[in-house]
């Protein structure tokens, strides 16, 4: 039942998270708050690894909650390998089967002002996703709490926010800004070893 559960979850999330890896993450706390999965916390921890990972992220999002489900709830790895696989078609199901759909279409329609309105709509809704998620990583990494509702019980994290600023000055500084993005995310990595180890 769980398995068929986390495949239901993440195809909806395939199907309706529009705009990339980020426009996962309002479904991922949905699934959070309805199944009891993993915390907030543990999300943010997923974000880390997942942006860290190759591939896309909503991908490895799929892969990592599928594991850690299959794993704790089915009863070990070889289960948590199961989960993962499950969850992972789940969410790229219904991108498959929309850009088949599309694709045989959009010969026929490709000049249709239906169409264009209704991929100039997507667009900003895209940009909503991203940003509600980016929002809700903000409250949970420099203000540590899980959602905007705690906002008043919020301690701000001083060091996440310098580092946090760091890098985004370091990758619009002219030299830098030019290394590839692993490099921010490895540094940032031992820079959180050094300030939690300190």
């Amino acid at each position: 039942m769980i398995l068929l559960k986390l495949f239901w979850e993440f195809f909806k999330t395939g199907l309706f998270a529009i705009g990339g890896g980020m426009a996962t993450v309002p479904f991922l706390q949905d699934i959070s708050a309805k199944t009891g999965w993993y915390t907030a916390a543990q999300l943010a921890d997923m974000i880390a690894v997942s942006e860290s990972t190759p591939g896309p992220m909503g991908v490895n999002m799929a892969t990592y909650v599928g594991y850690t489900v299959g794993a704790q709830e089915l009863g070990g790895p070889v289960m948590g390998v199961v989960a993962a696989i499950i969850a992972t078609i789940g969410l790229i199901a219904p991108s498959v089967i929309i850009i088949m759909i599309v694709a045989y279409f959009l010969k026929r329609f490709r000049d249709s002002k239906l169409v264009d309105a209704t991929l100039y709509g997507l667009r900003p809704a895209s940009v909503a996703l991203i940003t509600a998620a980016g929002v809700d990583i903000v409250l949970i990494a420099v203000l540590r709490v899980d959602s905007i509702y705690q906002i008043a019980q919020a301690t701000l994290s001083w060091k996440a926010l310098v580092l946090a600023a760091a890098v985004y000055v370091a990758t619009h500084v002219k030299k830098l800004n030019k290394l590839h993005p692993i490099w921010f995310i490895a540094a940032s990595a031992l820079i959180g070893v050094v300030l939690q180890m300190g």
